[in-house]
């Protein structure tokens, strides 16, 4: 296998670290528009690891299908991976698939809401434009694996798995991520620096989030619709999620039979109310407006002007969980509610890889589908989500202890099916 990283930001510079320490693939380019940061990468990775010359550095425009193309060409990649915002996304997509080689990302092509019923009715979906082809992709013998993030992607693991191993009917597949993550300054005072890409994270916290009913099909609410209290695990506790748009709702359904799709994220009351303030002052916009003669994009301006999530970690205390509330009929035939969830510490990843833990949670899944991709445990073509596969080698590849595997455990906690009145049916 050879790979093909498309940007070295936060995730693919984690991504970095992470495959160094496996042996499934040959080479391993780490592209960037910036090539010095590509090359900060791939020297952060030698230093980790003396002796290691399966990563080079490379520069590419990933807006440009044909310059992903050429590059993937060069260097004969059999794997394009996507790290970068989804804004790239399909221009990587289509240079993979000229290049004849398969192709990994994290966030799928970008929705555009319903001109007229925005928080109704859907528009153009996340993903559409890449399953519009997945006809083209199994022709071709090539896959597109779509959504092998940790949200989406781990998340749509577990989908799989409980559908298989722990429910004979799921009334609701409920991605819920929460954490007690706080980032302080030098003087020790906590400001607010988000730990994943700004750009992504006001894409899919202001547009309308999607719901899917099996009845119903998929349809949007308001932003931060339907706010709920759930109890994470590992000390994390209680946390406000609310509704928010994510991949996770337009690829279960796909593959795993539900009654109820939806995904909520613990966002917390200053994160919602800047989110807020931004939209109302146009702030998240993504058309360029002209300043002193200069084109600019505000939500580009907003993400520049805050931290580089991958610089937080030094400043960085607390846990990130990730997870799947399903609840439903168990194989025994009793009601069941069961939370399948990753949790990671960042003081540990940080420790391991020099890397924050949102970042590198979000990594180590791509890497881990890629070397079931190697090693032929996942097969197959067109375009497809993580569900689309056996759940139990990513879970048992991800878990196993290092070297064999991942050294990254998972767990599941299991739920009062039906709460008493008046308590959130996520109480513990």
């Amino acid at each position: 296998m050879r790979v093909l990283m498309v940007g070295s930001g936060g995730v693919g510079d984690a991504a970095a670290r992470i495959a160094a320490e496996r042996g499934f693939f040959d080479a391993w380019v780490v592209a960037d528009y910036d090539a010095a940061r590509a090359e900060r990468t791939v020297a952060a990775v030698v230093e980790r690891h003396p002796g290691e010359s399966r990563f080079v550095a490379a520069q590419v425009d990933a807006s440009s299908a044909d310059a992903v193309t050429a590059l993937a060409r060069q260097h004969g990649v059999t794997h394009v991976f996507n790290a970068v915002d989804p804004k790239f996304t399909m221009s990587i997509f289509n240079g993979a698939k000229a290049a004849g080689a398969d192709y990994l990302d994290m966030a799928m092509s970008l929705s555009r809401p319903h001109p007229e019923q925005p928080y109704a009715v859907t528009g153009v979906k996340l993903g559409d434009e890449q399953f519009a082809v997945a006809d083209a992709w199994e022709a071709d013998g090539r896959l597109a694996l779509v959504g092998i993030g940790v949200e989406p992607g781990l998340s749509d693991v577990f989908a799989r798995y409980a559908a298989d191993h722990l429910f004979s009917e799921i009334d609701e597949l409920g991605t819920r991520d929460g954490a007690n993550l706080v980032v302080h300054d030098e003087d020790g005072n906590e400001v607010f620096a988000p730990s994943f890409s700004m750009w992504t994270t006001i894409e899919e916290c202001l547009n309308p989030p999607v719901v899917w009913e099996k009845d119903r099909g998929w349809f949007t609410t308001p932003p931060f619709s339907e706010p709920e209290v759930f109890e994470f695990p590992a000390g994390i506790g209680p946390v406000e999620c609310v509704n928010v748009e994510h991949e996770e709702v337009l690829l279960m359904p796909r593959w795993v039979d539900a009654k109820r799709v939806t995904f909520k994220y613990g966002l917390g009351d200053e994160f919602i109310g800047i989110l807020k303030v931004l939209h109302t002052l146009g702030l998240d916009r993504t058309e360029p407006v002209t300043v002193k003669g200069v084109q600019v994009s505000p939500r580009d301006v907003v993400a520049a002007v805050l931290p580089d999530p991958a610089t937080i970690g030094p400043r960085m205390t607390g846990k990130t969980c990730a997870g799947l509330f399903v609840t439903g009929t168990g194989t025994d035939g009793r009601p069941r509610a069961t939370y399948l969830h990753h949790v990671v510490d960042n003081a540990e990843t940080m420790a391991a890889y020099g890397t924050q833990c949102v970042v590198w949670q979000t990594a180590v899944n791509p890497v881990v589908a890629l070397e079931l991709l190697a090693n032929g445990s996942w097969e197959g073509a067109g375009v497809r989500g993580p569900e689309a596969f056996d759940a139990v080698p990513f879970l048992d590849l991800l878990a196993a202890p290092k070297p064999e595997g991942y050294g990254s455990p998972w767990g599941i906690d299991e739920r009062t099916p039906v709460p008493p009145e008046g308590v959130s049916r996520s109480s513990e």
